[in-house]
This record gives C-alpha cells, sequence and structure tokens, in this order.
C-alpha cells in the first residue's frame, strides 16, 4: 500500500467486523446478479444450492477491499496495484477461525469466476475494481488446500513476474486458428515427484495463447496426429489449446500470459490436479502475476 505497512492491521480489522458486510446470505436465484456504482461493485452468486455475496470497494485512490462470502467462510483481500502490494486472507464466519478451502468451495468459486468473466467486460474495459475482483476470485478458484489462505503477496514487472504476451500470438494474431504457424515457448517447466525443472518429463514445449481447445481440453503431438487431452510426464511433448500459459481458470476475462502462470499449467496439465500438493510452489509463484500483470490486448 501507499500505507503499505498497515495493509495487514487494515485488513484484520476489517475481517473482524468492520466491513458492515455481516448479514446472512439468504436464498438466491440461480445465476449472478451485479449492481456497480463509481469504485464499488457488489452482488452475489447461485449455483446448484451453493451461495456467494461479494463486494470490491475502491477505500482510497488506486486501492481496493475485497470480501467474498461463501460456505460460511469469508475470503478477503486489500490490494494496491500501483505498489504491487497486497494483503488475502481466509476465515471461518464462526468465530473468524483459520480454515481453508475444499474442492466444494473451488468448484463454486470457480462457476462464480466463469459467471463474472462472462458478465463482465473482458480485461481493462471493465471497472478497477470489479477487474481485480474477477482476479482475486479466480486466484482463490486454485487455491490449493496445503497453501494458507493468509498471506502477503508482493509482485513487480521483470522480477515478481515475467510478461510473455509475444508467444501468446501464432499465425500474427492474439486469438483465432494458428493454421499451422506456431510460436512455440520452449519451456513450460514444473518440479515434482517424477524430478526437478530439468527433468525433461516436467517439461512441455507450448503453444500460449487463446487459439483452440477440445471439449475444455488441450490438444498433445503424438507422431504427426493432435490428439485432445493431456500427456502425463511425456519428455518434452508440444501442447497447446485450453489458453496455456494464461492466468486464471480456462480463458477468462483477463489476458495476461506469464512466465510462472505458464509454469503453473505445466504442472496441473501434466499428470497432476488443479490444486495438487505438487504444484504449490508454481501456484504461489504465480500469485502475483494474477493480480498485478497487465493485460496483453
Amino acid at each position: 500500500m501507499r500505507k503499505a505497512l498497515c495493509a495487514v492491521a487494515t485488513l484484520m480489522l476489517w475481517a473482524c467486523g468492520g466491513s458492515g458486510g455481516g448479514e446472512t446470505v439468504q436464498s438466491r436465484q440461480e445465476g449472478l446478479t451485479l449492481s456497480a456504482e463509481t469504485g464499488d461493485t457488489r452482488g452475489t452468486f447461485a449455483r446448484d444450492g451453493g451461495e456467494v455475496a461479494f463486494s470490491a470497494r475502491e477505500v482510497e485512490p488506486g486501492v481496493y477491499r475485497l470480501e467474498v462470502r461463501l460456505r460460511g467462510m469469508t475470503l478477503a483481500g486489500l490490494l494496491d496495484p500501483a505498489s504491487g502490494v497486497s494483503t488475502m486472507d481466509g476465515f471461518a464466519d464462526e468465530g473468524a477461525a483459520d480454515t481453508q478451502l475444499t474442492d466444494a468451495d473451488r468448484e463454486l468459486l470457480s462457476a462464480f469466476y466463469d459467471a463474472l468473466s462472462a458478465q463482465l467486460p473482458t480485461g481493462d474495459a471493465a471497472a478497477p475494481e470489479a477487474m481485480y475482483l474477477r482476479r482475486a476470485v479466480g486466484l482463490w478458484a486454485q487455491h490449493p488446500s496445503t497453501v494458507e489462505l493468509q498471506r502477503t503477496v508482493m509482485g513487480e514487472q521483470g522480477r515478481g513476474y515475467t510478461m510473455l504476451c509475444s508467444y501468446a500470438r501464432c499465425n500474427g494474431k492474439n486469438t483465432g486458428s494458428c493454421g499451422g504457424v506456431y510460436n512455440w515457448y520452449s519451456y513450460a517447466k514444473h518440479d515434482c515427484n517424477k524430478g526437478g525443472f530439468s527433468y525433461a518429463g516436467n517439461q512441455q514445449i507450448a503453444q500460449l495463447g487463446d487459439h483452440t481447445s477440445c471439449g475444455g481440453d488441450e490438444f498433445y503431438l503424438s507422431g504427426s496426429s493432435w490428439l485432445c487431452g493431456e500427456p502425463d510426464h511425456w519428455s518434452r511433448p508440444k501442447v497447446m489449446g485450453n489458453c496455456f500459459g494464461r492466468c486464471g481458470g480456462g480463458c477468462g476475462g483477463d489476458t495476461q500470459y506469464t512466465l510462472d502462470a505458464t509454469n503453473h499449467d505445466g504442472c496441473v496439465r501434466n499428470g497432476h490436479v488443479l490444486a495438487s500438493a505438487w504444484c504449490d510452489d508454481q501456484f504461489v509463484s504465480a500469485t502475483d502475476d494474477e493480480l498485478f500483470a497487465s493485460n496483453c490486448y
């Protein structure tokens, strides 16, 4: 923050009752309901009996306070993008005890993220507080249960995150078919129970960007044929599709392509699941990318 040293204390005071958002979430109509005023976006989301209440406010120039309430917990964030500093937290509504996300929480958050991406304007066209809400929800939707929810996140372009916008283009376009003209990024890397970053089975040669998908999955090259699916620790396979390298789940509502997000994709799409503990280090490294990296287009 411009008052960065006070950020954690400010967030904790707000989390214990300073937000004025203590009302119980009532039964909602299915889908997303949004209301927006200058510097203030809030609403509800409901799906299959799961309910979310949320708010995002500009609390001082360029500083945004987020709150997402679901399934007996509150997720909170205080973001200062200009300084590249944020505090993130999650706690149980009962007694404000520390808590952790479950698969059911992530499933509901993922659906909420998809709804925000569908209804809000894309990229920088969204109101700033709404854009940062969308980014934070996308981050929480991927948050592994083995990573603490209460964290301070700091990022700085060139150090905290490295942009890969040029690799998200193929055939001269940011979106659409590559037409056989690819712009491979070598490599998407991770470390896990199979080995370290230098192990060829933990590396993929990826075409980044929003160019193709198959049933929500990606394509990989097997011999001379493109197949739909995810190869499990093959030696440097060529892969593409489903917005590989993009911050957030799937193709989301922002267009950030970064090195750390590429490596996280390379982990969860290479024999691991989204919230796999083997991908924790890649997730943590990509956190500041998702919150603060600029949109590529």
